[in-house]
């Protein structure tokens, strides 16, 4: 409808605003769902393929390495976030999103197409290796730069919901990829997925990655040209600006991603390892425990937009500090499936108060300039410490009797994350996408009144 000028009625304007908002978070997250799908499909997968590319040691010593091949790949992050996040505040988001995507469909072609231990001996773990190289190179600089484009092009007092797609769509890869382990379960027997089956899903998500590298480029450019030329853009000299802001994401991510890891990828494992349930109805649970933990994501985003992202991280970290120990525990002890799921979702809930808004809560505190940087690389170091090594130290402890020790571990760093949570600044009033941007004066503030 228009009036009698010609000119578009501003209701139809914002509309067509909103809707092309949506189809640009549309097309980014399916990247960010294809980039998941491609670098959890080795954690998924690893029950079958670890015997053939460590073939010495019984089931827990192979899955240790393979889970030391899966952390080795989170290492590479770090360089991924400074490197996309460095590209994305200078050249764009859009150019550094399309770059990722094709990297993680050369990674997983790479895998595919892997010779095993039989055939080329120690070879295959090192080329294994290389592959899982790549994958965490382009996961280090998908995360920061999704992150930073979904909070840039998402409709302001919606932020929260529109920005929790991201984890919508990372938890769908990682859902996509048990989905596709349990048809293949299916329809292969333990031996065919052993011997060939496991290479199918890399296939899979090299392709979908060409699919995601198609719709990347139809998206709009989000950072302006007067800040990717500037030249502090993507810098480490602009981001140590902002270094309190940076180490108060750099502590609640630890907790964060390391509760995360602990109830998604390791828990198949643990399920198999501990509780002595079947690998198959061990990953039928896992897969349940996922689905519904996808489609909560956006209430905890809309939540954050009611209550505050400050709300949200208190509740994540305090509620967690407490829950992990007896949760484990008690998940470890039972071999009911309808008890295991229940307890999981237990955790799952909570750790969604940080799942459903871990993007924007990290945007809202680096100004444009930095803030691919700032949002990818905190994340990516946190990650990689803490998130890419839960399976291999929990594994480690389990080897040598002391088990109980990694659920202390994860509490003590969800403890960190509460009290960074404490000092984080509240976004809607300090923030850089809502608030006035006076993140680091409050910060700063903070910590006069804590060192008092």
């Amino acid at each position: 409808m228009s009036d009698s000028a010609g000119v578009m009625s501003p209701r139809l304007d914002e509309a067509a605003d909103n809707r092309r908002r949506i189809k640009a978070i549309v097309a980014s997250s399916s990247g960010n769902l294809v980039e998941w799908f491609d670098f959890y499909c080795y954690a998924f997968f690893a029950l079958y393929f670890a015997p053939v590319f460590f073939p010495e040691g019984d089931d827990t010593s192979q899955l240790l390495k393979s889970a030391a091949v899966f952390a080795v790949g989170f290492f590479m992050r770090p360089i991924g976030g400074w490197l996309f996040g460095r590209l994305a505040d200078r050249l764009g988001r859009k150019k550094s999103m399309m770059i990722s995507v094709l990297m993680m469909c050369a990674g997983s072609l790479m895998i595919a197409v892997l010779p095993t231990y039989a055939s080329v001996g120690h070879l295959a773990p090192a080329l294994l290796l290389l592959a899982r190289m790549i994958q965490g190179l382009s996961v280090g600089g998908e995360y920061g730069t999704s992150a930073t484009y979904m909070s840039e092009i998402a409709i302001k007092g919606r932020r929260g919901f529109f920005a929790s797609f991201q984890y919508v769509t990372l938890i769908g890869g990682q859902l996509l990829a048990s989905l596709v382990l349990i048809v293949l379960q299916g329809f292969l027997t333990a031996q065919q997925l052993t011997a060939w089956g496991w290479r199918i899903p890399f296939v899979i998500g090299a392709l979908a990655a060409v699919v995601a590298l198609y719709l990347r480029s139809s998206l709009t450019e989000t950072a302006t040209q007067a800040d990717m030329n500037s030249k502090e853009s993507g810098t480490f000299a602009a981001l140590f600006k902002h270094w309190r802001a940076f180490c108060v994401v750099l502590a609640y991510t630890a907790g964060g991603s390391l509760s995360f890891y602990t109830f998604t990828t390791y828990m198949p494992k643990y399920l198999f390892n501990t509780a002595h349930i079947d690998k198959i109805t061990a990953s039928q649970i896992s897969t349940a425990a996922l689905l519904v933990y996808m489609i909560i994501q956006p209430f905890f985003g809309w939540l954050s937009d009611k209550i505050g992202r400050k709300a949200n991280m208190l509740l994540y970290s305090g509620l967690g500090t407490l829950m992990v120990v007896p949760l484990m525990t008690t998940i470890g002890s039972t071999t009911n499936p309808i008890l295991s799921f229940g307890l999981i979702m237990i955790g799952l809930t909570v750790i969604s108060f940080y799942t459903g808004i871990s993007g924007i809560v990290k945007a809202e505190l680096f100004p444009t300039q930095v803030r691919a940087l700032g949002v990818g690389l905190s994340y990516a170091v946190a990650n990689s410490l803490f998130g890419g090594t839960a399976e291999a130290v929990a594994l480690y402890l389990k080897q040598i009797g002391s088990e109980s020790t990694f659920f202390w571990y994860v509490t003590v760093m969800l403890g960190i994350a509460f009290v960074a949570s404490l000092i984080m600044p509240n976004p809607k009033r300090h923030g850089y996408l809502d608030g006035d941007g006076t993140v680091e004066e409050a910060l700063g503030a903070k910590a006069r009144v804590v060192h008092a």
